[in-house]
């Protein structure tokens, strides 16, 4: 079964039952070489239901000091196919290996991977 590491909104329970239909269960782990910023959403399907458009987005930079936090969870691939349809662009699914050596997907603003 695939692994995605989600820092943002796929963490919050109300956006898991709404695009897995579940709230899932994970574990913590890191990203390595991965800078956090924020990016402007306005695709109304990616509202969290707060005011603010702007989200959390992870970039590689390569750095080794470089870490974002978050959780890991185990998903079906038709969860995956539901997770790809919820991510608006500019975040795109890459393969990277987290801090605890698990190789996982992730949603990075561009299509550059450690892999």
């Amino acid at each position: 079964m695939p692994l995605l590491f989600a820092y943002g909104t796929l963490q919050q329970e109300s956006v898991q039952r709404s695009v897995f239909g579940r709230r899932l269960r994970g574990s913590p782990d890191e990203l390595i070489g991965f800078d956090r910023s924020l990016v402007d959403v306005s695709d109304p399907r990616f509202a969290t239901g707060d005011s603010t458009s702007l989200y959390p987005i992870v970039r590689w930079s390569g750095g080794t000091e470089a870490r974002v936090g978050g959780t890991v969870y185990e998903l079906s691939d038709a969860d995956l196919a539901n997770a790809d349809l919820y991510e608006p662009p500019p975040y795109q699914r890459i393969q990277t290996v987290l801090a605890s050596g698990k190789q996982a997907w992730v949603y990075a603003e561009n299509g550059d991977s450690p892999l």
